[in-house]
């Protein structure tokens, strides 16, 4: 049969040719692609807005979604501990996980339990949990649908077709949705709820065995102190001149007569005790013993809960736990101040922190006298002007960058005292910073390079005091005078 050609590739009963059939099969496998790919975008947006379902039990609030879906099989979930993103010890089956974020804490009689009632016997926060879980996802699939009707109704409408046409494709939108969801959750992830239902405590969720509840130390009570300041060398402010007529370890802790507990103490007319120690960190001093030379410092809390009278209790922590001192040596001695590297270790530095900090406010949270808790902020040190430090290699790049990870630990310390109900007290050295006429803070010359000066250590007392005397919000206090 002779072929005639009428338009391109048509024999002359109008039947399409062999290269328009293969145009027709590419647009049907181009549009399916673009189909499914608006279907998973659909999912992936879902899971990205869908509001966590908060769950309350024992006082203990919960926050419970799902992390970004993964194309892996299973691993573990996430939780949100003080703003830090930390994976779970249990696996997960399935590409969407679940997230938790803790917002408010309340401990009782054990610090690793935080679903214990003592009135009411033990509320098991798993099954809120597992059924915070289940609001989710239907919320997630509702959201989905919506996303996926959305989508894929502007995209049908860019096209000339027929208005059933249309509604088909729409449903089929929809239905692969929901079909996606229900193989991506509720088959690959069935095992979830199972695994929520196991979740008891914060150890269950992140793997550290809780310590144990630091006991008070021996001697006689200390029943004429006020307040107690437990902490590290800010707190101790080191650099300064020593206490009068030191002991051994004063000495070795580097204890001054310059330090804002003193201030306090004239402030108030207060004994205030000051167990603050250079080089303490949450483990090693704070809640166990700390070697400081050849001096062997008890845990402070043991020491703290000797003072059975005391109504305040002021917290200077974590700079020693991220290793804030050797990252600003990093990035003066190698210029490796926020390369993936260095910003990795320093993630994980606070990743640790977060867990050592929640075991030590929960131990706070015991005290028998329940004392009111601040939890100082670490001020900025170089403030807007690096200039003086450009001598030794150090430009205001450096010194913002240094700055950045200072606000990701000021962060972790807000809002691990906000979820505890302690006031997290911000400090500023606002026109005071290394390079300006009246630093307060010491040179890198001195004894203990960025650490407060005495004025430095006025204005934290001055921060505190304020904080203490006041209920709303802390501005910034006046600059003391040095």
């Amino acid at each position: 049969m002779q072929l005639i050609k009428s338009g391109k590739d048509r024999t002359v009963t109008g039947r399409p040719g062999p290269s328009s059939g293969w145009r027709r099969r590419l647009r049907i496998l181009l549009n399916a692609v673009v189909f499914l790919f608006l279907c998973g975008l659909s999912i992936w947006l879902a899971v990205l807005i869908t509001p966590m379902q908060t769950v309350e039990a024992a006082g203990q609030t919960v926050q419970v979604g799902a992390a970004s879906p993964r194309l892996s099989g299973s691993g573990p979930g996430e939780v949100d501990l003080f703003g830090q993103t930390i994976e779970t010890r249990p696996q997960f089956s399935g590409p969407i996980r679940p997230r938790l974020k803790l917002t408010h804490i309340t401990l009782n009689a054990q610090v690793s339990q935080f679903a214990r009632d003592g009135d009411h016997g033990t509320l098991q926060l798993s099954a809120r949990l597992t059924g915070g879980w289940r609001r989710y996802l239907l919320w997630e699939t509702l959201i989905a649908a919506g996303f996926a009707a959305l989508l894929i109704a502007a995209a049908t409408g860019w096209q000339r077709r027929p208005g059933g046409t249309k509604v088909k494709v729409l449903a089929a939108g929809v239905l692969c949705v929901l079909g996606a969801n229900s193989v991506c959750v509720y088959l690959l992830a069935s095992s979830t709820p199972k695994v929520l239902k196991r979740v008891d405590s914060v150890e269950d969720l992140v793997g550290r065995a809780p310590s144990s509840p630091v006991r008070p130390a021996r001697g006689p009570v200390l029943d004429d102190v006020n307040a107690v300041v437990i902490g590290d060398s800010t707190a101790a402010a080191m650099g300064n001149p020593l206490v009068d007529d030191p002991e051994a370890l004063d000495r070795a802790c580097k204890r001054s007569r310059d330090s804002y507990a003193v201030y306090l103490a004239q402030t108030n007319r207060w004994n205030v005790l000051n167990l603050a120690c250079s080089g303490a960190t949450v483990a090693a001093g704070v809640l166990d013993v700390q070697n400081v030379g050849d001096q062997v410092a008890p845990p402070q809390l043991a020491v703290a809960q000797r003072a059975m009278k005391a109504s305040v209790v002021i917290v200077s922590i974590g700079a020693n736990d991220v290793r804030w001192a050797e990252l600003t040596k990093l990035c003066l001695a190698a210029k490796a101040c926020d390369d993936r590297a260095s910003t990795a270790y320093y993630q994980q530095r606070l990743d640790a922190f977060a867990k050592d900090y929640y075991d030590l406010l929960g131990q706070l949270k015991q005290l028998p006298q329940h004392p009111t808790v601040l939890v100082n902020q670490y001020y900025d040190p170089f403030g807007d002007d690096a200039g003086c430090l450009k001598p030794q290699g150090v430009d205001q790049r450096m010194a913002d960058a240094l700055r950045g990870r200072l606000a990701d630990m000021n962060a972790l310390l807000d809002k691990g005292a906000r979820a505890f109900g302690y006031r997290s007290v911000p400090q500023h050295f606002s026109g005071h910073g290394l390079c300006s006429e009246r630093p307060f803070v010491q040179g890198t010359g001195a004894e203990a390079p960025l650490h407060p000066t005495a004025a430095g250590e006025l204005a934290i007392a001055l921060a505190d005091q304020q904080a203490l005397t006041s209920s709303a919000p802390q501005a910034a206090p006046a600059s003391p005078n040095p």
